[in-house]
């Protein structure tokens, strides 16, 4: 074990990694896992189900094994939510067993609110008990579409780093483009297939690697900065 000093400055961003909508966390660990090795050993990867069973058929039946998770339901315009409280509650409580949680990586359903969770925490809907949501991987997301829970969401830019995948057959890649302007500076990846986690190929690797060098620097002084209040408050006593 090395000192205090030498933990805060070997600690990788840590994210809680929400699935897609009827997977699990193990099949988005298996998704994840092609990603290049010089990316996955600098991030501390937190993988967790749903809140829910599956309440349907999974569209990776035949591909994945399950069971299958969701995180909460919704009507066919994505515009009503069931268990939607109840998600939020669950992934608070998931941030506090698994703290510290730095951001979330998500795909999918969990990429719409991956997106949507630091707004909520800035606004006091949700994630009232735990520290401010700095990260964020968005893989195939989007915004909510309710107008109430949008104009609350999206009405001024969220404060949070963040790189967005964009996928040139995904369904999603118009509501994905929308994403991008409620966010300041992201760093964005385009891919050529559909709505999945894609591979990091060479071309979109230098991205990637950009935008963990500017969290880990964000890290390091923010720890930094937690280290020198508790050698101040040791000194005083």
């Amino acid at each position: 074990m090395g000192t205090i000093a030498e933990d805060l400055r070997t600690r990788k961003p840590r994210f809680l990694c929400l699935h897609g909508f009827r997977t699990s966390g193990e099949i988005l660990r298996k998704q994840v896992g092609k990603w290049p090795e010089s990316v996955l050993r600098r991030l501390d990867l937190v993988f967790v189900d749903g809140k829910f069973l599956a309440m349907g058929k999974s569209d990776v039946e035949g591909v994945f094994e399950g069971p299958y998770f969701e995180w909460f339901q919704f009507n066919k315009d994505f515009t009503e939510y069931t268990n939607f409280d109840e998600c939020l509650q669950y992934i608070e409580e998931c941030m506090i067993k698994f703290a510290p949680i730095d951001g979330f990586l998500g795909f999918s359903q969990g990429a719409i609110l991956s997106a949507a969770l630091p707004a909520m925490q800035a606004k006091g809907i949700a994630l009232t008990r735990v520290p401010k949501v700095k990260f964020l991987i968005i893989i195939g997301g989007a915004k909510f579409r309710l107008e109430s829970l949008a104009q609350k969401l999206y009405s001024s830019p969220i404060d949070c780093t963040s790189i967005h995948f964009l996928g040139k057959d995904d369904f999603l890649r118009p509501h994905g483009t929308e994403l991008l302007k409620s966010f300041a500076d992201p760093f964005i990846i385009h891919h050529p297939k559909g709505h999945t986690v894609p591979r990091i190929d060479d071309q979109n690797l230098p991205t990637m690697l950009r935008f963990l060098a500017k969290i880990e620097k964000t890290l390091f002084y923010e720890e930094e900065k937690t280290m020198e209040i508790a050698i101040d408050v040791l000194e005083a006593q």
